[in-house]
């Protein structure tokens, strides 16, 4: 594949504005700031803002693509994505002096594959409402489940890296990168092929069937995962990449003194489990149907986090239980103080603050000020991370999250341990 000179003009300078941006000396600051959060010292909350509406932000042409290629426009939408969020709202964001060629990996999927209806209110949003058809009734449901054939095309991820380097030689660094991450969520996966509400109904009316159901997906995801280790394509992701559903996961516990450059195990990465269909079910099935599987593959990795979406404010003691355990989500559904009183300084505290703030008919930024400073209170004398995510709608006004970064990092500034 040949890129054009306009298409590699277009992309070298973009990369060209990040290497600037990313010789700024905060960057260090930034990283060690990161580290000694994830390490459980004291001092100011950081903030993360990650799932964006991006098809919202573009107010400016900033984000307006000008490469013709595929490939092009794919890297291109990294970068501009990349440089939009350090001019408007960078709040705790590192800019690197490199940029990342993933790895050619596929997997032949999970033997049975969700059927699921969408439905959209904004076309030009990737959020959407899904509705899953029941597929698992019986044993023999249960069976199709499988662990994927997992394959490296080494050849294809030498073509792409080698077209990268070449686009962007003299500019800025590219790397090789693997696999980073899988979040582990046996019940959600579930739910995907079991229509949500009846598989809440047959944790007490068929749980003999459940158990099956989540050991066999427990068994595909960790057939997954060994065959990503003896592929050798998993990467470490103690760096500019988010630990779990929260903030960046710089540590220098992180890859551990048994570290084989060559071969990156789950031992040397941050591992992600969560259960988000479970809301709203006791701590006791919550321990029977989510934590004991889950325990088996968080317990492989070098640090965990755990949760997502789901209140766990009432099982933080179960939670507990999770082998190096490092932070645990607070959902904007949980009771912060609960959680905070249950956490302490053991843990990360990660602080989702409702997204609904952003989508309100009116912006009101001092409203939005007062619920943070709240929760940030509520939450004092932990050890905190605050991760506005999942963000719907900004009602295409971006500047109302520009406002809010700077809202966070004054507000967090206040809060410092």
């Amino acid at each position: 594949m040949a890129v054009s000179e306009t298409d590699k003009t277009i992309l070298r300078g973009l990369a060209q504005q990040q290497a600037d941006i990313a010789a700024l000396p905060v960057h260090k600051e930034t990283v060690r700031q990161w580290s000694r959060l994830n390490g459980l010292r004291p001092g100011r909350p950081l903030v993360c803002i990650a799932e964006i509406p991006w098809n919202e932000m573009d107010v400016d042409r900033e984000l307006e693509l000008q490469t013709s290629d595929a490939f092009c426009r794919r890297i291109e939408e990294d970068i501009r994505y990349r440089l939009y969020q350090w001019r408007h709202m960078p709040a705790d964001m590192v800019v690197e002096d490199r940029l990342y060629s993933p790895l050619a990996v596929s997997n032949t999927g999970l033997g049975l594959d969700a059927v699921v209806d969408v439905l959209r209110t904004d076309e030009t949003s990737s959020v959407m409402s899904h509705r899953y058809r029941n597929l698992i009734k019986d044993e023999s449901d249960v069976a199709k489940i499988h662990a994927p054939q997992v394959t490296h095309d080494v050849k294809e991820s030498d073509r792409r890296y080698e077209l990268m380097r070449d686009i962007f030689d003299g500019i800025i660094r590219v790397e090789q990168r693997g696999v980073m991450m899988r979040a582990f969520c046996p019940c959600d996966m579930l739910a995907e092929r079991w229509d949500p509400q009846q598989l809440l109904l047959d944790l007490a009316l068929k749980p003999d069937l459940v158990h099956a159901g989540l050991e066999r997906m427990t068994e595909a995801c960790l057939g997954w995962l060994a065959q990503w280790e003896e592929l050798g394509v998993l990467a470490l992701n103690n760096c500019n990449f988010r630990a779990g559903t929260g903030g960046l996961g710089y540590t220098d516990e992180l890859p551990g003194e048994d570290f084989d450059p060559a071969h990156v195990r789950p031992a040397n990465q941050w591992g992600l489990a969560m259960a988000q269909i479970f809301s709203e079910v006791s701590p006791a099935m919550h321990e029977e149907f989510a934590l004991s599987y889950e325990r088996r593959w968080l317990k492989l990795f070098g640090l965990a986090y755990y949760g997502c979406c789901e209140p766990l404010h009432l099982k933080i003691d179960i939670v507990k239980s999770i082998p190096n355990l490092r932070k645990i989500s607070v959902s904007p559904r949980a009771d912060v103080a609960v959680a905070a009183g249950k956490i302490g300084d053991r843990y990360v505290l990660s602080l989702k603050p409702n997204p609904a703030v952003l989508a309100w008919d009116t912006w009101r930024p001092e409203l939005a000020r007062e619920v943070l400073r709240e929760s940030l209170e509520q939450a004092r004398g932990c050890v905190v991370e605050v991760i506005m995510k999942d963000i719907s709608t900004v009602r295409y006004e971006p500047q109302r999250l520009w406002e809010w970064a700077q809202i966070a990092m004054e507000e967090t500034a206040a809060f410092a341990i």
